[in-house]
């Protein structure tokens, strides 16, 4: 008889994130046209963003599609950052704040009065680094040592597992998918 997966959502998805690092990623940001839903920008390039999109997809999950009918129904709730009157599909759920937002909006966020709580595997954390720029991964190894937990984030170099650098201004603590 076959064991059924005793694996939480949040380790599925730190698996997925993992499996993002063996994939030859050229940092590349451009605002491109992709297929709704579903789309992605070729799978040679990518953002941080791209890492938590598309490991979300490989369960299944398509943020793409969640953000985009989200901030259609709620526009106003969105940053109004870059001077949008209208959603577009082919870039908001490429977008720190927009998942910020929208997670925030499904009540994945568990941070409490502004401060991280006890992170776990699968844990979508946010930031806002230094010169204001908005960066995100996933939490894959909670062991604490020394050096912090462990993520997988793509911050130029392509998808990377890297320990999280503690002075790193945390915006955001998600856990959103499946219920575990």
């Amino acid at each position: 008889m076959a064991q059924a997966d005793a694996s939480t959502f949040g380790e599925k998805l730190a698996r997925a994130a993992q499996e993002r690092t063996k994939s030859n990623v050229r940092y590349d940001g451009r605002y491109q046209s992709i297929g709704y839903p579903g789309g992605d920008v070729p799978a040679g390039q990518g953002v941080c963003t791209d890492v938590v999109i598309r490991s979300y997809r490989t369960l299944g999950i398509d943020l793409q599609q969640l953000v985009h009918e989200d901030m259609t129904a709620s526009f106003s709730a969105y940053p109004g950052i870059w001077g949008l009157s209208r959603p577009d599909s082919n870039i908001d759920h490429r977008r720190v704040p927009n998942l910020n937002t929208y997670f925030t909006r499904q009540g994945a966020n568990v941070m409490r009065h502004g401060k991280a709580v006890e992170y776990k595997t699968g844990d979508v954390l946010t930031w806002m680094l230094p010169h204001n720029l908005p960066h995100t991964g996933i939490v894959v190894a909670t062991a604490m040592d020394r050096q912090g937990v462990q993520i997988v984030h793509n911050i130029g170099m392509g998808p990377q597992q890297t320990y999280m650098p503690a002075n790193w201004t945390l915006t955001g603590q998600f856990r959103f998918g499946e219920s575990d």
